[in-house]
């Protein structure tokens, strides 16, 4: 994977001119060469990523984001208003499960009948992750037919879970076991499936859909955070 520095060579007048209207939207281009088969296209707050395949000509690169560029300024405060809708939802409704001491323990999505202090709390998700990470991905790496070589445990306050492709190495979130398991299944599909595609792709939605039909009930219970 190779992002573009533009400063560093010369630009295509229709290139340029892209760049030019959507800085005057408020959005960057970010283009990322990668051993994809097309070109793909990611709106992000404030940005527009597109991922090209390596042996791609600038023109065909030029031509094919001029083509989006109208979609992307038009669909931009669509995009700024669901990520901002998100983020209060997410301090609103989930805020971080460790947080309050005064809060009956989280686990598994059911409140227990004791409470621990925020350090304790990390301490006892990590060990109920512990418990039961191995067997589900002994589940679920064969129904997506990916494999990681490594499996670990952090804390993340921005994601659920995270994937390393190169290390075939996935990261999941400390605090998943405040939610009901399924979730916690959900993200290791959706993990896993990055060892297939490296992106957001049609494709890789689809993998993720056909290893696990109904992922979007347990995605939308963790919504508010960033999964990569």
């Amino acid at each position: 994977m190779r992002k573009i520095d533009w400063q560093a060579k010369p630009i295509m007048p229709l290139l340029e001119h892209a760049i030019q209207r959507l800085a005057a939207a408020g959005i960057e281009l970010q283009i990322t060469k990668k051993r994809v088969k097309n070109i793909n296209f990611r709106l992000k707050p404030y940005q527009l990523k597109v991922s090209v395949p390596l042996f791609i000509s600038d023109n065909q690169l030029a031509q094919s984001i001029d083509k989006r560029i109208d979609w992307a300024i038009t669909h931009h405060p669509q995009v700024l208003a669901q990520y901002q809708y998100k983020q209060e939802q997410y301090k609103q409704t989930f805020a971080n499960p460790c947080q309050n001491a005064n809060q009956p323990v989280l686990l598994w999505g059911q409140a227990q009948d004791f409470t621990l202090k925020p350090d304790e709390k990390i301490a006892y998700y990590r060990e109920q992750l512990s418990i039961v990470m191995l067997e589900l991905f002994a589940k679920w790496q064969p129904i997506v037919g990916a494999y990681a070589n490594e499996i670990r445990i952090k804390k993340m306050h921005t994601r659920w879970g995270t994937c390393n492709t190169r290390a075939r190495r996935v990261w999941l979130s400390v605090y998943l076991p405040a939610y009901p398991i399924e979730c916690t299944e959900y993200v290791i599909v959706h993990e896993l499936c990055h060892l297939h595609y490296a992106n957001h792709s049609r494709d890789f939605w689809q993998t993720v859909a056909t290893a696990m039909p109904d992922y979007r009930q347990w995605h939308d219970k963790l919504a508010g955070r960033l999964i990569d």
